[in-house]
């Protein structure tokens, strides 16, 4: 089932919420893509489950490499991508493979796949929410929230690119929406 479900959000909307409940309830059809950083690994967080967390010089050698499907320096020295490997390993297992990726890397994704790959959107409802769900996470220091929200509020400007938009209001009924967009699409012939 050589597919591709991408879903892409400004941080903190709940595109990772939402993958995860993809993945619990749909996990036979589903496999993760599992991105590579060079961020700081949080305490919750798994190597090869979460993110492949490298050093910047090793991030940029693989770029280097063209190991990468998509890459973004996100905020500076701040780099994320998918290892084309991921997909490789997901379509080796039979399995659709499910993004969670930033913006401007999920329609990167999209262009490459084009009719093969669904792009959806998690939207919140507001800036305020966001901004309120991104200091209820703790992670992040006062200047980089605002770097934070700058980017979301550039990024709510790209829904339209996307096949597919949830808001993410109530976080059941997204979680809903998600499920039944993702299944239409993997009926689709």
């Amino acid at each position: 089932m050589e597919k591709l479900i991408i879903f892409s959000a400004p941080s903190g909307s709940g595109k990772t919420t939402v993958v995860h409940h993809l993945l619990k309830e749909m996990g036979n059809n589903l496999g993760f893509s599992v991105s590579a950083t060079t961020r700081k690994k949080r305490p919750n967080e798994t190597e090869g489950r979460d993110y492949y967390f490298l050093e910047e010089e090793d991030f940029r050698q693989k770029l280097a490499a063209n190991e990468f499907l998509e890459s973004e320096e996100v905020y500076k020295g701040l780099l994320y991508g998918t290892l084309v490997s991921e997909v490789d390993r997901v379509w080796a297992e039979g399995k659709a493979i499910v993004f969670d990726v930033d913006v401007q890397g999920g329609l990167n994704i999209k262009k490459l796949y084009g009719d093969k790959a669904l792009a959806v959107f998690l939207r919140p409802p507001s800036i305020d929410v966001l901004m309120d769900r991104l200091r209820k996470r703790d992670t992040e220091v006062e200047h980089h929230l605002q770097e934070r929200i700058d980017k979301a509020t550039h990024e709510l400007g790209f829904e339209k690119e996307f096949d597919k938009v949830i808001i993410n209001d109530h976080l059941r009924t997204a979680l809903d929406e998600a499920e039944k967009t993702v299944i239409e699409f993997l009926e689709k012939k």
